[in-house]
């Protein structure tokens, strides 16, 4: 897997950017995208200031990484965001911010980013759902929603995209310390680490752990797969 060429969507902070800086660690060339300018200063590692949902700007930065470094191999949506509120006060501006990014953002990435994953029949797709869908946590309804929308997404376009060699795989994190969550009361979280198997925050070492096995090109007979971690269901 060396010379590996991975898109990271959101990689400015949180988990994109432990990605990010994970993946340049070992070897990789690593390709990331945020509405901001990044911090990691590194010579495999290019990034490019887009919103996800807006399609011309997504077109544009995915020619630009064809013209320049031919290929892609790896896709991983990262980039999200989320609604921690409950559904009578939740605005419609926000409905409309989570699902363009969220859903939208995704889909754009995913179709465009295919469009050169087919050309090596080896590519990989993962993507970012949440607990908050099967624990169906109140206060996340528009959250929940986007990310339920994401797993049918992956699930079929795991099926679209398998004669390109196309692998589409969703990790379901449960909460790790990151921006995403700190404005979540401490009570709340623990009563969601509670509902899981195993009780104790995510860490991004777990995230990287689940990538790295659907990416690997061993795993080219996994596809359409959800992995909640910390013992969701």
């Amino acid at each position: 897997m060396d010379n590996y060429k991975i898109l990271i969507t959101g990689s400015r902070k949180g988990i994109g950017k432990y990605l990010a800086e994970y993946y340049l660690s070992k070897g990789y060339y690593v390709f990331g995208c945020s509405r901001g300018e990044t911090t990691i200063e590194h010579k495999n590692y290019v990034h490019f200031e887009v919103d996800i949902s807006n399609e011309k700007s997504i077109k544009s930065m995915i020619s630009s990484i064809k013209t320049k470094y031919q290929s892609i191999d790896v896709l991983i949506n990262n980039a999200g965001i989320a609604s921690m509120n409950h559904s009578l006060l939740t605005p419609t501006k926000t409905v409309e911010r989570v699902l363009k990014t969220n859903v939208l953002g995704l889909y754009l990435c995913c179709r465009e980013v295919a469009k050169i994953l087919k050309k090596s029949k080896h590519g990989r797709i993962v993507n970012f759902c949440t607990v908050a869908t099967p624990l169906k946590l109140e206060g996340e309804a528009i959250y929940a929603a986007s990310k339920a929308a994401v797993i049918s997404l992956t699930q079929i376009l795991a099926k679209e995209f398998s004669d390109f060699g196309i692998t589409v795989n969703c990790i379901g994190p449960t909460p790790i310390k990151t921006d995403l969550i700190r404005s979540v009361p401490d009570k709340k979280l623990k009563k969601l680490i509670n509902q899981q198997a195993i009780k104790r925050y995510g860490k991004f070492e777990d995230v990287s752990n689940v990538i790295d096995f659907f990416i690997s090109p061993d795993s080219d007979f996994i596809t359409g797969q959800i992995l909640y971690l910390g013992g969701v269901s």
